[in-house]
């Protein structure tokens, strides 16, 4: 075993693989003519409760001519070349490396991802002779400028249905321009070299794709051995920091209780119901009875304060579930009414009273730095949990709020690192004791904010972020180069 901080060698990558593959379930071996990276620039934990990068994992290796194989951050940073999991090939061998990017923080791992397969990070070192890198994920729901400078093809919004037209033009194209020319123009599709720095549309796969459902099952990772199907896609609610609000991609679709139990293994013993608003399937209450009454365990992704139940938290209990988490967002009422969130005061303490009755754990999600915010508005979220607190032991996770692009909250601007310090330090005072608070640092979320909001020079800060070390002062550093 390498000692701490040592980065482990191709020997010892390939035998954490092998161990990793060996407890997996569903994995799929293929051999084709064409192959294709799929990699999480994340670390293989993180990267294995994705259920999107499972998703387009099982759709390009049910094409006939390509063979997908995963690849992941290794942890660590390992020296050495990149390596795949399905046959430990290193990565730069393949035709395409295909990364699925779920937010700004992980674009140094796709630059770390690109040296250690042995390519230039940088789209305009590369040519003809390197490997097609092919970025998509939800980042690109909100700003995908920052991660242009390093990628050949962006696939803007839902990938399923382009993704695979997009490989099958690679094959026959003679050269990368033939190869664009072909692309170019196809739903979601955006071309870095050809567009520079601008938005367009995100693409929608059709429904009859969906839902998306994971194929592997592992319990190397946070969602240990849980087989993740959508419940729906999308949200019809309007609240005005959301990226996946009511106006993006038609809003939210909802699948019937049969197409979403379908895809559930038989040998499948826990279940997570994906999506951005699952508590709002007005089927829910049937298809987690239904799971639960198979005997298996089921869990939520998300769950509003608004929409909880007796039944419903029952059901939770019954399938296993022994922590419920709610989120408030805004401190005060006034700042969820501006959020256009919905949620009051009266479901926040509901849930923690069905919370007691069910005996069940209650995490409490909440933002902080919003415009407006005011020590006030603090001092009612302080309150509000103390009184949650009465009825149910809470534990808060806090977030500095961080603007993305394409919401109506594009452009407010970060709180700034001092005030929200200031911010968090005075929740910790004021329930000290009282719940257990865990919190984003404020220096990463306005690097995060930095990213979120830049162009082409925050990839290029990345960029110099990555070669400086990573730490906060080598982000300050390149922004304020920038």
């Amino acid at each position: 075993m390498s000692k701490p901080g040592r980065q482990p060698g191709p020997q010892s990558q390939k035998a954490t693989i092998r161990a990793r593959l060996a407890q997996e379930t569903g994995t799929i071996y293929k051999q084709a003519r064409h192959r294709v990276a799929l990699i999480k620039p994340s670390p293989y934990f993180v990267g294995m409760s994705s259920l999107g990068f499972q998703q387009i994992y099982k759709l390009l290796n049910a094409l006939d001519d390509v063979a997908a194989e995963r690849s992941f951050l290794p942890d660590g940073k390992a020296f050495g070349a990149l390596l795949s999991y399905e046959n430990q090939t290193p990565v730069g061998d393949m035709d395409v490396l295909a990364f699925s990017v779920a937010y700004e923080l992980e674009i140094t791992g796709l630059i770390a991802c690109l040296e250690q397969a042995g390519l230039p990070p940088f789209a305009r070192d590369r040519g003809d002779d390197y490997p097609l890198v092919l970025v998509g994920g939800p980042l690109t729901f909100s700003n995908p400028l920052p991660v242009a400078p390093f990628a050949d093809v962006i696939v803007m919004g839902e990938g399923e249905e382009v993704t695979p037209k997009i490989l099958v033009h690679y094959r026959e194209a003679t050269s990368l321009a033939q190869f664009y020319d072909a692309i170019e123009g196809l739903p979601g599709v955006y071309l870095p070299v050809r567009m520079g720095e601008r938005f367009i549309d995100i693409a929608k796969v059709d429904n009859r794709m969906l839902p998306a459902a994971s194929c592997i099952r592992t319990p190397d990772t946070e969602l240990s051995d849980m087989h993740l199907v959508e419940a729906e896609r999308g949200c019809h609610r309007k609240c005005t920091f959301c990226v996946m609000r009511r106006s993006t991609n038609g809003g939210m679709r909802v699948f019937s209780p049969e197409r979403i139990l379908s895809t559930i293994p038989a040998d499948a013993t826990k279940v997570g119901l994906v999506g951005a608003a699952v508590t709002d399937h007005p089927d829910l209450l049937e298809i987690v009875g239904t799971i639960v009454g198979d005997g298996r365990r089921c869990s939520l992704s998300s769950l509003r304060a608004d929409r909880l139940t007796p039944e419903l938290c029952a059901l939770l209990l019954a399938g296993g579930l022994k922590s419920i988490t709610v989120a408030s967002d805004g401190a005060s009422e006034r700042l969820r009414h501006a959020l256009m969130k919905n949620i009051k005061e009266k479901h926040l303490l509901y849930s923690a009273e069905l919370a007691r009755e069910h005996k069940l754990k209650l995490k409490l999600y909440q933002m902080v730095g919003l415009p407006t915010e005011t020590d006030d508005d603090i001092d009612e979220m302080i309150d509000l949990t103390r009184r949650m607190a009465d009825r149910v032991k809470v534990s808060v996770g806090i977030s500095p709020f961080v603007p993305k692009r394409n919401t109506p909250m594009d452009g407010d601007g970060f709180a700034g690192i001092k005030p929200v310090e200031a911010t968090l330090e005075r929740i910790r005072k004021g329930l000290k004791g009282i719940a257990d608070i865990r919190s984003t640092s404020a220096r990463w979320a306005w690097v995060e904010y930095k990213l979120a909001q830049g162009g082409f020079k925050a990839g290029e800060a990345a960029y110099a972020a990555y070669k400086g070390g990573e730490k906060f002062s080598d982000w300050k550093k390149a922004f304020e180069a920038d």
